[in-house]
């Protein structure tokens, strides 16, 4: 892990800046990539003439949505712009034109830098899963995901050069996008923003990104400037970004301290405490996508599983309530990186007729299980953000 202490950050700051000039012609330098490359298939096995796909019996998720990945549909590894869901919280600003992006704050040199000057700066393309932190809170509402190609420059190396001040905690990121707020009896326009907090790993990957899978971001999903954040809800992935600030408090606005909070109890001998966090890095989760029935009359199952960057384990399933199984984690392909999701896939020998269920879950490197529904952890919270719970699927097999 690299060292992201301020006597650390200063040193480097105090390196780019000798070697980059003035902050309105900030170009930087080239960095290794994060990505863990290796080789491998990006799709599941493809599905011959002679076999047939099994349908859900209990899925409610509609199979024409649009702007979601529809699972039983599921083929490719890498997800198409078109079927990214699309989350705003105020009104999509009307004129999407470059206004430029402002570093502001606790920093030494402000800087206010055109798209063209950060198109100018070192750009890397980083695959990464962009989940909704509402996904899973619904049946109709389960595909708010996808893995996509971010190309951008990192974040880091600009902050740096502007000169970071040491008393510094938080990063504020805030979009074109505003609405009336009401506080405490008054009403005031206030921009969509999130923070992330200065000195912790999330800033060495966070990109500012201009380009998704190869082709300039749409409006939707924040044309000309938005932040990616690999590893946490999309909510931290401020879109139509267009000022960055520094502060020395934490940041307590509304999609901080008010939504985007989860609301969770846990039993304790003197009854039952209630605690609230932030919707911030994403949980081990998991899904089955669909089942096919091969012409020797196997049942393959194959899903999908991703992480907030922590290496996966094993991924597990389930049927009829049987003991946990492990199933086979696909090679990633190419541009796998810590932040990509992972397809997965088991073949089930023997397969009787009837109903059957079928439940996957996730276990990542540092033990983190995926839930079940009944655990305290999904049981017990009130708010449907951070939907992690397993998914039980069901099917139904004629001879």
């Amino acid at each position: 892990m690299k060292d992201l202490s301020t006597s650390a950050i200063l040193s480097r700051r105090t390196v780019l800046s000798a070697a980059l000039g003035s902050a309105t012609t900030l170009a930087v330098a080239p960095r290794a990539s994060l990505a863990s490359l290796t080789s491998g298939p990006s799709t599941f096995p493809p599905q011959t003439q002679d076999e047939h796909q099994i349908p859900f019996t209990n899925d409610e998720q509609p199979q024409d949505m649009a702007n979601q990945i529809v699972w039983q549909k599921l083929s490719d590894w890498h997800t198409p712009a078109e079927q990214l869901y699309e989350v705003s919280h105020y009104e999509k600003p009307a004129d999407v034109t470059d206004r430029g992006l402002r570093i502001t704050g606790m920093v030494d040199r402000p800087a206010s830098l055109t798209l063209a000057q950060i198109r100018g700066m070192q750009s890397e393309t980083y695959t990464a899963v962009l989940e909704c932190g509402g996904n899973g809170a619904s049946a109709r509402f389960s595909g708010a995901i996808g893995n996509m190609q971010w190309t951008g420059t990192r974040l880091l190396p600009i902050l740096e050069h502007a000169g970071i001040d040491p008393d510094a905690i938080e990063v504020v990121f805030f979009g074109e996008d505003k609405g009336e707020e009401e506080i405490r009896g008054n009403t005031y326009e206030q921009q969509f923003a999130r923070s992330l907090p200065l000195r912790e790993p999330v800033m060495e990957t966070a990109m500012l990104c201009y380009e998704i899978n190869g082709v300039p971001l749409s409006m939707v999903h924040g044309s000309p400037l938005r932040l990616v954040v690999p590893g946490w809800y999309g909510v931290a992935w401020v879109k139509w970004l267009n000022r960055i600030d520094l502060v020395d408090r934490r940041y307590v606005g509304r999609f901080m301290s008010r939504d985007y909070v989860t609301l969770r109890g846990e039993e304790t001998e003197g009854g039952t405490v209630w605690h609230r966090t932030l919707v911030g890095p994403i949980n081990v989760k998991s899904i089955t996508a669909r089942t096919i029935r091969q012409t020797d009359g196997n049942v393959r199952i194959e899903g999908a599983a991703w992480t907030d960057g922590t290496p996966l384990r094993s991924v597990q399933i389930s049927i009829d309530g049987g003991s946990w199984v492990d199933v086979a984690l696909q090679p990633p392909p190419a541009d796998a990186t810590p932040h990509t999701w992972t397809f997965w896939s088991y073949t089930w020998t023997n397969p009787t007729s009837g109903s059957h269920t079928i439940v996957s879950r996730a276990i990542d490197m540092k033990g983190r299980v995926q839930p079940s529904a009944e655990d305290p952890q999904i049981a017990m919270k009130r708010t449907y953000w951070e939907a992690s719970q397993q998914v039980v699927r069901e099917i139904e097999l004629t001879e």
